[in-house]
């Protein structure tokens, strides 16, 4: 692999891409320092301090590349256009219009682009207004925006254009975000959005490991480390098989004549994937989690009110989560999380399968898998493989949604007080952006250095 990655730096054209999308990077985590105006950085640096461990911060922040720990004009990555382009994925098979452009092929999609660009806009200012509310109210206090962000809000006049200003910026900052994720993809190596929040996730894991080593339990810390050790290098090794195995359906091509020529059947095969969705049904499933906080946060008045307790106790829910205090509460809270993530697989797998029409496609080139009948057959077949490996898929992307929870419980029974940790210094999800994007980014390179005959990287 060095003598590849020596050959890939000795072509001009491949150096060119590999050093571009370096600085890209760099342009990106340098921005990602720009704190928002408007904000009490001071306050907000104290805050985060106290929320090592925050299920919101760490989600948003895990999104956002590691910008919202610096509260910068980063602090909503590329999650807006995410949330676009997964809304348009499922509304494609709904509106014809969509289905249509997307069956126009090159035009067609960047038809769909150019929507899905209109969508991140006005989905980014909702966000961001969204975003510093949850942010303000996660400790649970009525007065947490105020001190960060003071002048944030529209109940004086004097607030109008600070308020503004702050939102214009976090919403310009998406848009450079996504804008740099289009150039990587254009002009250098490997998925341009994967990419930067890879860059997010890798510049968090010095950080999160700094906080195991504030243990003051000297065996505690051992056995944090040497989970963490253990449980990222199984993880991994789980994601690479979840993620590359393939169920193969073999395929049969019959004969086909064009013009004087015949040309013999041949043998192939459909390869359907055991992770179809990826990890879009853990980001889901966080964001479905964190969207009663959300909307309870706007009901928190202070003024002590069945209401203003019933909200208190929803935005807070899930910071206070302890096997030990409320153990009801913390069963069900997982329990739903595995289920959201589980149920959001299959619906997202389906909603993929359907639209790329397989049925139709292997009717159309003269393909049909041996004992199925062309049609409907080979479409409830097709069905009935997929959430087959799709069970498989769904169980591996649930556990790994839980295991923060898992470890938690593993901690309260072997009584070491911080193990969960281990699987907070880069979590489930995180894994599965940073193999995929690996494995992805070193196979363009493997393609490009096989196209001037060289040794590639994967073997």
């Amino acid at each position: 692999m060095i003598e590849s990655v020596r050959t890939a730096f000795s072509l001009p054209d491949l150096r060119k891409r590999i050093l571009f999308t370096i600085g890209m990077l760099i342009v990106y985590r340098l921005v990602a320092n720009i704190p928002v105006p408007g904000v009490d950085l001071q306050a907000w640096l104290a805050f985060t301090s106290q929320q090592s461990g925050n299920q919101v911060i760490d989600f948003l922040d895990l999104l956002s590349g590691g910008a919202v720990r610096n509260f910068s004009v980063m602090a909503m990555g590329v999650y807006p256009y995410i949330t676009a382009s997964i809304i348009i994925q499922l509304l494609t098979p709904i509106i014809p219009y969509l289905e249509e452009m997307q069956s126009e092929g090159e035009s067609g999609r960047n038809k769909i682009n150019r929507i899905t660009y209109y969508i991140t806009v006005p989905l980014a200012f909702l966000n961001a207004i969204g975003q510093i509310r949850i942010v303000g109210f996660s400790l649970g206090s009525t007065g947490g925006l105020e001190q960060i962000m003071p002048n944030f809000g529209f109940a004086s006049a004097s607030q109008v254009l600070p308020t503004l200003t702050t939102l214009l910026a976090m919403v310009g900052g998406t848009m450079f975000a996504i804008w740099l994720g289009e150039l990587i993809t254009e002009d250098g190596i490997g998925q341009g959005l994967s990419l930067i929040i890879f860059g997010g996730i890798i510049t968090r894991i010095l950080p999160n490991m700094a906080r195991i080593w504030t243990l003051d339990d000297i065996t505690a810390r051992i056995f944090t480390i040497t989970a963490f050790i253990v449980l990222t290098a199984l993880t991994v090794l789980v994601i690479v098989i979840i993620q590359e195995g393939q169920r193969r359906i073999p395929v049969q091509y019959g004969r086909r004549v064009r013009g004087r020529k015949v040309y013999q059947g041949q043998s192939s095969f459909v390869p359907l994937k055991v992770n179809t969705a990826g990890m879009i049904p853990i980001i889901f499933a966080q964001s479905i989690m964190t969207f009663p906080p959300l909307i309870a946060n706007f009901f928190v008045t202070g003024s002590g009110s069945f209401i203003d307790n019933l909200a208190l106790s929803i935005s807070t829910f899930s910071a206070q989560l302890d096997p030990r205090t409320s153990p009801g509460g913390f069963a069900f809270y997982w329990i739903v999380y595995f289920i959201i993530v589980a149920g959001f697989t299959f619906f997202y797998t389906d909603v993929m399968v359907q639209q790329q029409n397989l049925p139709q496609t292997l009717q159309r080139q003269g393909g049909f898998i041996p004992g199925i009948r062309p049609g409907k057959r080979t479409a409830d077949y097709i069905t009935s493989v997929v959430r087959r490996i799709t069970f498989v898929g769904a169980t591996f992307l649930g556990i790994i949604a839980i295991m923060p929870g898992i470890m938690q419980l593993a901690g309260v029974i072997l009584r070491i007080d911080g193990i969960e940790q281990s699987v907070l210094v880069v979590s489930g999800s995180g894994l599965i952006i940073v193999v995929g994007v690996v494995i992805d980014t070193m196979r363009q390179l493997e393609s490009q250095l096989l196209m001037r005959h060289y040794e590639g990287f994967v073997k």
